[in-house]
């Protein structure tokens, strides 16, 4: 049997009804002190548009360079393209992510994968055959 979601106690269903203030109870203090701080036009047309794409009125992709986002319950389900810097890396919003930032999962950096040294990058390397 899998495990249903809460999120600190509450269901994703009933934090989907929660009025904010009542959310804002849940959440933890740099959220919540953010929140109450006001939200800027910007992050406001961001959360417009992930309210239309969870109507389904939005065809296209949802893409932003905000990452100080908040999830907030009703993005849920929502496929957001966040850039990490470099690209627009596509994030699904899941409940477990409700009151995390939205660059939390969109890496800014990449594992770095390092090649075979060329022929002359080193004394050793001379003496690597080519094939």
């Amino acid at each position: 049997m899998v495990k249903e979601f809460k999120y600190r106690g509450v269901s994703t269903a009933e934090l989907q009804n929660l009025s904010l203030e009542k959310l804002f109870e849940l959440l933890p203090a740099r959220q919540r002190r953010s929140l109450t701080r006001g939200v800027t036009d910007d992050k406001r047309k961001l959360l417009e548009e992930t309210k239309l794409a969870k109507a389904g009125k939005l065809t296209n992709p949802i893409k932003t360079h905000l990452r100080d986002v908040i999830i907030m319950p009703y993005m849920v389900g929502v496929t957001i393209n966040v850039f990490s810097g470099k690209e627009f890396l596509p994030v699904v919003v899941k409940p477990e992510m409700v009151g995390h930032y939205l660059g939390e999962y969109a890496m800014t950096n990449k594992r770095v994968v390092h090649g075979a040294p060329g022929v002359g990058a080193s004394r050793s390397s001379l003496y690597v055959p080519l094939k």
